[in-house]
């Protein structure tokens, strides 16, 4: 399996971070996909494709840490892509809550 679990939720409280230019203020780190939980289990075009999505936006996924555990919350299909590519590692922006 690519990641921890697949998910289909965000467990975790608001974080306020909403646009790519909130999220740039977190620096990226390393994450390996295996540890990551994702918070979709499907990945919609129209959110891909979305100006405010990463696809267009940010060049890395948003991924929130809350409770020792690490939540792909946007950029599943960098992941993916990452995966494809026999990688294990990608560079994200992690949010601690």
């Amino acid at each position: 399996m690519i990641f921890k679990a697949v998910g289909d939720d965000r467990p975790y409280p608001d974080h306020g971070l909403v646009t790519p230019s909130d999220w740039s203020k977190v620096a990226p780190q390393q994450v390996r996909l295996g540890d990551l939980v994702t918070t979709t289990s499907t990945l919609n075009l129209a959110t891909l494709l979305d100006s405010d999505s990463t696809f267009y936006g940010d060049l890395f996924p948003h991924v929130v840490s809350w409770r020792g555990t690490l939540y792909l919350e946007d950029g599943v299909h960098r992941a993916l892509r990452t995966a494809l590519h026999h990688r294990s590692v990608i560079h994200a922006r992690v949010l601690e809550l």
